[in-house]
């Protein structure tokens, strides 16, 4: 299996590109999202997801690897195939998506192609509580970094942490994101696991 390439863009279609790593030339199916990034020439390391089929071998490139989880978890979601899947990463951001999650925003989900109210609904329904942990996973990924790159000092209680950290990684700063924890804790109490206080926090943070 193939998890991740390293190339030169050659060339970018529609909904793929091809990375020459190498002299060979591999096509990639991408998000409009990350090939709006891309140029050919461009130096380019993917996270790749390979689907095998009786007929084909699929490769599935993301830019890091907290979208990738996103992009296997979205299709855990019935009527979520690989495509739908690319379009709802193409519209939203890994922060984005976990954001419209976990306020209950499906109708942000449901800008992306293909994706009707319904389906909309039914992601939003069935992945909130993954939400909270794919976002966490995507600061552990950056290293715990937060804006600026200067390193948080996170609260007292690991949930508490978990969910500022989180938070931070949605693209608030850590003294929004502290407050935020502050009130979700103290309404929830200190025992409130790490998905409450994100979605709490998130509350907080839209008002």
């Amino acid at each position: 299996m193939i998890g991740k390439l390293r190339g030169k863009v050659d060339a970018i279609g529609e909904s793929h590109l091809i990375v020459d790593v190498g002299g060979v030339g591999y096509e990639v199916q991408a998000s409009s999202r990350t090939l709006r990034n891309l140029k050919a020439g461009d130096e380019v390391t993917l996270t790749i997801d390979t689907h095998v089929r009786e007929d084909a071998i699929r490769l599935y490139g993301f830019s890091s690897e907290v979208e990738r989880s996103w992009f296997r978890t979205l299709q855990n979601v019935q009527g979520v195939g690989a495509k739908v899947g690319l379009g709802v990463l193409g519209v939203l951001s890994p922060p984005d998506l976990a954001n419209a999650i976990a306020l209950g925003n499906w109708a942000a989900v449901e800008q992306a192609p293909g994706v009707g109210k319904k389906l909309a609904q039914r992601i939003v329904s069935e992945l909130k509580d993954k939400a909270p942990a794919l976002s966490v996973a995507g600061l552990n990924q950056s290293g715990g970094a937060a804006a600026g790159g200067t390193m948080m000092a996170p609260p007292e209680g690991n949930a508490a942490a978990e969910a500022m950290s989180a938070l931070t990684n949605l693209g608030y700063n850590p003294m929004q994101a502290s407050q935020a924890v502050a009130v979700a804790v103290k309404e929830l109490g200190p025992d409130a696991d790490t998905a409450k206080l994100i979605r709490r926090g998130l509350k907080e943070l839209a008002r």
